[in-house]
């Protein structure tokens, strides 16, 4: 398999640097950068990168409506850098399509591993992150939309691969836990998503968390 290549969003360049110094000492290629939302849309649309590492906070057009127009568009994966204190972004950006949540102060083997995971068709949770937007979804900061207040009718396989999704299991790992194919598992994962209304792994799990409250 060939590197992931890597468009890197974020308003500080020293970051940036620092991300494509993680980056490509692990074998990623870095195609392009972008200080803003509007800047990493084109450059996205132009350069086509495996995955957008995005941050939320930046100067006019922000990462979560970046992330919109990208997943919108099939112009890439988006993986988010998020703080602390974003929980309402880390909200906006599930329901904009990314599929992938890491801290700021992630380490370069974690980043990197996410990286390759999202380029590969996964998702990538950090369970801090991914826990606060939940429990803020939960406690009514993301209602439910009426249309799909109802449960879905979900096979028993597809209940399974759910359970997995909610558990942060790679396709790989789902695949080896229910005995089944990576590509089967692709399709289980694509026919949980269309039920549920998800744009994502991490848009499914809060649905989920949403309609347990």
């Amino acid at each position: 398999m060939s590197a992931p290549t890597v468009l890197l969003a974020d308003d500080h360049s020293a970051i940036r640097a620092g991300l494509r110094i993680m980056l490509e000492a692990h074998g990623i290629t870095v195609v392009g950068e972008a200080a803003d939302g509007d800047v990493a849309v084109r450059n996205a649309a132009a350069l086509r990168p495996d995955v957008v590492l995005m941050d939320l906070r930046m100067p006019g057009r922000d990462g979560v409506s970046a992330t919109r127009e990208i997943v919108d568009r099939g112009l890439g994966d988006v993986l988010v850098l998020t703080s602390f204190d974003e929980d309402e972004l880390v909200l906006g950006a599930i329901r904009a399509g990314a599929v992938g949540f890491l801290l700021k102060t992630v380490d370069a083997p974690t980043l990197v591993q996410a990286v390759r995971a999202v380029a590969a068709g996964d998702g990538a949770l950090d369970p801090r992150v991914t826990r606060r937007a939940l429990a803020a979804a939960a406690s009514g900061a993301d209602p439910v939309p009426p249309s799909r207040a109802a449960q879905p009718e979900l096979t028993a396989r597809e209940r399974e691969v759910l359970d997995g999704i909610l558990r942060g299991w790679s396709n790989a790992q789902l695949a080896t836990r229910l005995r089944i194919s990576v590509p089967t598992v692709k399709t289980h994962v694509s026919n949980v998503l269309m039920k549920l209304g998800a744009r994502s792994r991490s848009h499914a799990a809060a649905l989920v968390r949403e309609r347990e409250i």
